[in-house]
């Protein structure tokens, strides 16, 4: 019961103040979601559109939502089966998650890891030495990746998005990634 009015209430935070760049949609049942999470701007991930899973277990908010990958990632920190090496994913001591954290700041926080690679906590060892030595070649494949695996293609073509300011530019990805997410979607689902 604790679960469900928190999780409303959460929801309905998202509706009406969801972060940048961050869209939530939910299935039939409180305990399945999937969001959206759109590339941040200068990073190798521009103009992508990052599906993600959550999962929200039975001891929420005390136990972690359990959240992946379902786009592949070329990302130190976010291995080939999409689980995502962050603290606040984790329970303590090894973690850092407490129930004072929401929906919204963990897909805020898995956001800021996408633009801000840990490569001292990794979970693909070659990719973070790839990070840390070689940093042309791992934003060259993180590119193809997002090209290849997270760009719709109904989407505006990379040289256009370039010529739009960067305020206009940013909310015009997040209506093209709401309106490809609408296109795209089986129709049982809600969108936030």
């Amino acid at each position: 019961m604790q679960r469900n009015s928190r999780l409303k209430r959460e929801l309905q935070l998202l509706t009406t103040e969801p972060p940048l760049g961050i869209n939530l949609c939910s299935t039939e049942n409180l305990q399945n979601l999937q969001a959206q999470i759109v590339g941040g701007s200068n990073t190798p991930y521009e103009g992508g559109v990052f599906e993600l899973e959550i999962n929200i277990p039975e001891r929420y908010p005390f136990e972690p939502p359990q959240i992946r990958f379902l786009t592949p990632v070329y990302h130190p920190n976010i291995d080939s089966a999409g689980r995502i090496c962050l603290d606040a994913l984790k329970m303590p001591p090894k973690g850092a998650w407490r129930p004072s954290l929401n929906l919204s700041t963990v897909l805020s926080s898995i956001q800021l890891l996408m633009a801000e690679p840990n490569p001292d906590d990794p979970l693909m060892a070659d990719i973070s030495s790839e990070f840390k030595y070689n940093r042309a070649v791992y934003l060259e494949k993180a590119k193809n990746w997002t090209k290849k695996y997270a760009t719709q293609k109904n989407k505006v073509s990379s040289d256009t998005v370039e010529k739009i300011p960067e305020e206009s530019s940013k909310s015009s990805r997040k209506r093209e990634a709401l309106s490809a997410q609408e296109n795209l979607e089986p129709p049982k689902k809600t969108c936030l």
